[in-house]
């Protein structure tokens, strides 16, 4: 097997049996900008190194019809029939703080990989790639600013 795909393989395999593989919780906690419109609905998802999707960590908004509005995380996601199970919840108001666990296999940190997270408010302009972090040891607890609705972004490993 070529080297893509072992790592694809991989990540795929730690996200869905976090059980077998050596995991811990990873706590995601993201703030948003009173920016004067309706709540939001956010994507927050992994990449790996070559920014090809490796798994949703959560999903704020539950109507399916405005996940073509988080349009990176729909484009690259697609297909995955599995994607949603389990990591869905409410849209996020304004000046809210949305805060969710996420089991992580451990092999993923320091290994290239991003948390990305789209944004999308209703009226509002869409926020692809809103945030990109580097899934690292380094990054652990560091708060990181949104570009348009969100106002910081941490992980935390536990």
């Amino acid at each position: 097997m070529n080297r893509p795909l072992l790592t694809t393989l991989a990540a795929a395999c730690a996200l869905a049996l976090p059980g077998i593989a050596q995991s811990r919780p990873l706590t995601l906690t993201t703030t948003l900008k009173n920016y004067g419109g309706n709540a939001a609905y956010l994507a927050v998802y992994l990449t790996d190194a070559k920014g090809a999707y490796a798994g949703t960590l959560w999903v704020a908004g539950g109507k399916a019809k405005y996940y073509r509005n988080l349009s990176d995380w729909n484009r690259l996601s697609a297909g995955d029939g599995k994607r949603l199970q389990g990591v869905t919840g409410a849209s996020v108001g304004q000046g809210r703080t949305l805060k969710v666990s996420a089991d992580l296999a451990d092999a993923l940190i320091d290994a290239g990989y991003e948390i990305r997270i789209d944004a999308a408010v209703e009226d509002m302009r869409d926020s692809p790639a809103e945030i990109r972090v580097p899934l690292t040891s380094a990054n652990a607890g560091k708060s990181h600013a949104g570009r348009q609705y969100i106002q910081s972004f941490s992980f935390q490993a536990q």
